[in-house]
């Protein structure tokens, strides 16, 4: 009875222990946690979790306003992030402000009404002026995912009085847990999300800087050419037409770079004789010579300009992997209701290892300077037409790739146009 009479603490754990253990709750709590729930999982954008975030706090107490406040990673303050039914704020709080430090240690909250009429209750808590000072708001209610102060919800007054007693203060407690939760997880899929869309770009970057580099070689056999060739009419007319070509390359990888499309043109038919020309002459342009075959006119479908450079990068692989005194050949031909064209050479090979784990693969390849990504890119534009690769390679013996692609009999289709050009 002494210790009751003289401690004021005592008092105040006595009558939380009695009104725990001997009178009814004033929540439904079955009630209260589906309706939280239910509003925070509620079917909106996903830009409104943090409205749905702070209208779930405020339900529970009946509040007809609130906002809340986050921290971002890059300026080590809390700003206010949502407004509901509360004009916006440009204040701001340090993270290194006494309110953060208590909310973040001790995970109180804050009754704004109590720390203007007695502060002592909050030890050496200093607010802001500018918060202290708002009639408009009522609690402060911290949002810890884990054991990090994610930010917090500050409630205006309820439309009916409400005691902040034990039972209010637990109840929003426990929910501002899951909803910092729900937060975080949230927070935690943006990330997700913007990782990929990084990781994509970077894969885009990887594939537009592998196209410049054969752009940059084919510009550089042809200035050194010039110097040879300068007065040559014919040398000069395809010059010209080099130049253009690779700036109309340059354009479209830099429109594909910036806005992530598709190369202009879309699906259609294309003529397999004539990229297997293009293919010979460019070869014949560096030097080196391939042997062709094509048995018949056939036909695939794709993008005409993105064909022919996966097609010309395993056939500029071949030519990389053989000597001048070596073969390399180009055979197009129907097979088994399908497009089969085998590319070939006599040069150094790869080992079964290699094949087996790294071939087709980013960053992997035999030669010195590659990169790898124009085989990996080769791969996958043929698997994406619906069509398979084959390797048959021996060290020491030479290559050799079949590709078998979708065949299009242009006679019977009428969906799509024939490019054979």
């Amino acid at each position: 009875m002494v210790l009751l009479v003289l401690s004021a603490s005592l008092r105040a754990r006595v009558r939380v222990f009695i009104a725990k253990h001997f009178y009814s709750y004033r929540y439904d709590y079955r009630d209260e946690w589906l309706a939280f729930t239910a509003m925070l999982a509620s079917d909106t954008a996903p830009q409104e979790v943090g409205v749905r975030v702070v209208r779930a706090l405020a339900n529970i107490v009946e509040c007809p306003a609130g906002s809340l406040w986050t921290l971002r990673d890059d300026e080590q303050v809390f700003r206010q992030a949502v407004s509901w039914n509360m004009p916006p704020s440009e204040q701001q709080l340090p993270a290194q402000a006494p309110l953060a430090g208590f909310l973040d240690q001790k995970a109180w909250i804050v009754d704004l009404e109590e720390y203007r009429r007695k502060r002592e209750a909050y030890g050496e808590l200093v607010l802001p002026e500018w918060l202290a000072a708002d009639a408009r708001l009522w609690v402060i209610v911290p949002l810890h995912a884990a054991s990090q102060l994610l930010g917090f919800v500050a409630l205006a007054p309820p439309r009916t009085p409400v005691e902040l007693n034990w039972e209010t203060r637990d109840l929003l407690k426990t929910a501002s847990r899951q909803a910092a939760g729900y937060l975080a997880q949230m927070r935690a899929t943006e990330a997700l999300l913007e990782a990929r869309k990084f990781d994509a770009f970077n894969r885009m970057s990887a594939f537009v800087v592998h196209d410049l580099k054969n752009i940059v070689t084919q510009l550089s056999l042809m200035l050194k050419n010039a110097r040879r060739l300068r007065d040559n009419p014919e040398f000069q007319e395809d010059m010209l037409t080099t130049v253009e070509s690779s700036l109309e390359k340059m354009r479209r990888m830099m429109l594909q770079l910036r806005e992530g499309v598709a190369p202009p043109g879309g699906t259609r038919g294309v003529a397999m004789s004539a990229i297997v020309q293009k293919l010979q002459a460019l070869a014949r342009h560096g030097g080196r010579q391939i042997e062709t075959k094509v048995t018949a006119e056939l036909f695939t479908r794709g993008h005409e300009e993105r064909l022919e450079r996966v097609l010309g990068h395993l056939v500029q692989n071949a030519l990389d992997a053989t000597p001048a005194s070596g073969r390399v050949w180009v055979e197009v031909a129907r097979h088994s209701g399908q497009l089969r064209v085998e590319i070939g050479d006599t040069g150094h090979g790869m080992s079964e290892e290699f094949v087996r784990t790294r071939l087709f693969k980013p960053f992997s390849s035999t030669k010195g300077s590659g990169m790898g990504i124009g085989s990996y890119e080769s791969a996958q534009y043929i698997r994406e037409l619906g069509g398979s690769i084959e390797v048959d390679s021996r060290e020491g013996q030479g290559t050799v790739l079949t590709v078998l692609l979708p065949l299009l009999e242009v006679g019977q289709s009428a969906e799509l146009p024939v490019s054979a050009s």
